[in-house]
């Protein structure tokens, strides 16, 4: 069997590709990177979020090929089983799967306006109200899952699906240093402290290329 592959664009802008990575490595499948750069008209497409059909980041594995972020979820819950990348529990899977349907299609004011830049730092970074709506959101889904599971990850102990859909957000709060109450902020440290979160920002900033669209203004 040839071994699986995953194509991602900029680990520095690039939420979709960070969470089918993170999806990837929770699941424990061997697999090669492929990096598409940044200037690539599709990978461009993708971390810009003008692209309605996102090609990236696309798992190749014994003869599949994924590419929707939610389908290489469940393709690799079906392949590596043993990973648990949803809960044991059914009314558990099904919030799981729940949450990760709502941040794989909305939230756009939030993206739009507080762009993943795993280099840029801007604290006192002024938050537009309807992007505020968006965070409050995010806030309370963690809340849910954390009160009803415990931690420190969403479903307990064992990193879920959700915990790779949710990673970029996390990201988005460090980087525009959005304040966290201390429940939420704990589980926001926990997804940095991961290894392969370490690896990952660590990959992205050795990145020499820039998007200017996403890089902030003042």
């Amino acid at each position: 069997m040839a071994k699986a592959t995953l194509t991602i664009s900029s680990k520095n802008y690039s939420s979709w590709s960070l969470r089918g990575w993170l999806l990837t490595k929770f699941s424990g499948l061997d697999f090669d990177e492929i990096v598409t750069a940044p200037d690539d008209a599709s990978a461009r497409a993708e971390i810009l979020l003008l692209s309605s059909s996102i090609l990236v980041p696309c798992l190749r594995h014994d003869g599949a090929t994924v590419w929707d972020t939610l389908a290489i979820a469940e393709y690799l819950n079906e392949a590596m089983p043993a990973a648990g990348l949803l809960p044991d529990d059914r009314v558990q899977r099904a919030h799981c799967r729940s949450i990760c349907g709502e941040i794989h299609s909305g939230f756009t004011t939030l993206r739009a306006s507080l762009p993943v830049n795993l280099k840029g730092h801007f604290p006192g970074f002024k938050i537009w109200s309807r992007a505020q709506a968006d965070i409050d959101r995010v806030w309370s889904i963690w809340r849910d899952c954390l009160e009803m599971s415990g931690g420190p990850f969403l479903f307990g102990e064992r990193r879920t699906m959700a915990d790779a859909m949710y990673a970029p957000v996390v990201t988005r709060f460090v980087t525009y240093d959005v304040k966290l109450e201390p429940q939420l902020k704990a589980y926001a440290d926990t997804i940095m402290a991961m290894p392969e979160m370490k690896e990952w920002i660590a990959a992205a900033r050795e990145e020499p290329a820039e998007i200017e669209e996403l890089e902030v203004e003042y």
